[in-house]
């Protein structure tokens, strides 16, 4: 163990005796606080559970009250390396001799040489100390050839393969395109998981997850490439909430995820052939789902002569997780050294925590879109809550929400209205000015040259004459 994790320990030690060391406890009440201690299951600095007696707890308060917090730090041990450094030596010189020689091959022979089995260290310490020594590669430095087998998961749930896919453009944006994040089971073929989102990133990729987990049960493993969202931290502390094994697939090695891609290459002929650009993103979802459990978890799949939901479902309901347990995947959390004065900052807002923090890394976990609610954890150990001090900013900064639907129209003309308005104030009959540039001259644009409008040449207003006859 390294000075960080003797630390560690101390900590781990101080954190459960803390409460203990209070001068204001009578006798019966710190009594009755150990027992509950020792009662009580803890998480252990590497991430065991362990249980504590009360011998122990003595020890530590013990150890506390005369020394300090340094008298709960473990003390090194002095180890004395186990193989002889001749031996090791050995084993090098006969890897550099013939490079080709496996570690089992060195072994045999220093086996033979030596004539007696307890004078050489087995198989696997040979192989770390080679390791380490950088002697574990082919004498021309080249690795063997990848050979790519067909694999098939043999239960659901075994391994899920995520991915994503870019589809049609969305309503109201001429350049964003709706994006499909999807999660596959490798046994059954079906889609346990997804969702279209307006962008390729952690958000979008944890509700297609979630949605998975909640309806289809808790995978042994996800593999996924390396696309941000995909290396997020926040994906990687979901699934080591929930005992997922997170795989990466290698660089350019585009055969591991076959079995999704192909599962695009259905989904772009039989579902994105028939959607056009424009559409509603609500919509899109809506299709997807009922194109998804009407057609292909409903038809056989070439491969396995089943339907992805009879093969599912052949071994019967799954096990669900719990919501509390989906929630507490899906927290945020990122580490903080906390101040002198007992503070930490998280974008831009700054929280005061517990001053027994000072100077430690700490687990600050929230979620992302409530910033003003942070939990302090140290070694998996609840702190209680941060107290806010200055909230400059109440969600993460990747905190975006969907992107909202085009507004609906109301029909309304507002500039016609306008010009109606405008036509109904005017009295009589508009001058034309266009005809100002006309032969008449006269500008009122009937061509008669007499300038009253009526189109008759008399000069003469047509209803003044009217007027006169009817008196």
């Amino acid at each position: 163990m390294d000075a960080n994790g003797r630390q560690e320990v101390g900590l781990f030690r101080y954190g459960v005796i803390r409460d203990i060391l209070d001068p204001g406890l009578s006798k019966r009440e710190r009594g009755r606080l150990v027992r509950a201690l020792c009662e009580r299951e803890h998480v252990g600095p590497g991430g065991a559970i362990v249980r504590i007696g009360r011998t122990t707890l003595d020890r530590w308060i013990r150890a506390y009250r005369h020394g300090g917090f340094q008298a709960l730090v473990p003390r090194p041990r002095v180890v004395r390396p186990r193989t002889p450094a001749q031996t090791l030596e050995l084993a090098f010189a006969l890897k550099r001799e013939r490079p080709e020689r496996t570690a089992a091959q060195v072994r045999e022979i220093m086996l033979a040489a030596a004539g007696d089995a307890d004078l050489v260290p087995g198989l696997r310490t040979v192989q770390t100390h080679l390791a380490r020594e950088g002697l574990n590669v082919r004498a021309d430095g080249r690795m063997s050839g990848k050979v790519y087998g067909r694999f098939e998961a043999s239960i659901r749930n075994e391994l899920w393969t995520g991915d994503g896919l870019h589809g049609p453009l969305l309503a109201g944006s001429s350049t964003r395109r709706a994006v499909l994040l999807a999660f596959i089971d490798d046994h059954s073929r079906m889609l346990v998981g997804w969702r279209w989102g307006t962008g390729e990133d952690v958000f979008r990729l944890e509700a297609a997850l979630r949605a998975g987990l909640m309806s289809r049960g808790v995978p042994k493993a996800i593999l996924v490439d390396r696309g941000s969202a995909f290396v997020s931290s926040q994906l990687l502390r979901a699934c080591a909430v929930l005992g997922v094994k997170l795989i990466h697939a290698s660089p350019r090695a585009a055969t591991t995820k076959g079995k999704i891609e192909r599962y695009f290459r259905t989904v772009r002929d039989q579902f994105l052939v028939e959607i056009d650009d424009g559409v509603e993103l609500a919509e899109l979802n809506r299709l997807f789902s009922a194109w998804l459990e009407v057609v292909y978890h409903r038809r056989a799949h070439s491969e396995t002569g089943q339907t992805p939901l009879e093969r599912f479902d052949a071994a019967g309901a799954p096990q669900l997780p719990t919501p509390a347990l989906v929630r507490e995947a899906f927290l945020w959390s990122q580490e903080r050294t906390v101040t002198k004065t007992a503070t930490v900052s998280l974008h831009g807002n700054s929280y005061e925590v517990d001053p027994a923090l000072v100077h430690r890394k700490v687990e600050l976990v929230f979620d992302p879109f409530d910033l003003t609610r942070i939990e302090v954890r140290y070694q998996h150990r609840p702190f209680g809550l941060a107290t806010p001090l200055v909230i400059g900013r109440r969600t993460h900064p990747q905190a975006k929400r969907e992107l909202p639907p085009p507004p609906a129209g109301t029909g309304i003309d507002y500039l016609k209205l306008l010009a109606d308005q405008r036509d109904a104030e005017i009295p009589g009959h508009p001058i034309d000015f266009a005809s100002l540039t006309q032969p008449d001259g006269d500008g009122d644009g009937d061509g008669d040259g007499d300038g009253d409008g009526d189109g008759d040449g008399d000069g003469d207003d047509r209803d003044t004459n009217q007027q006169e006859d009817e008196q």
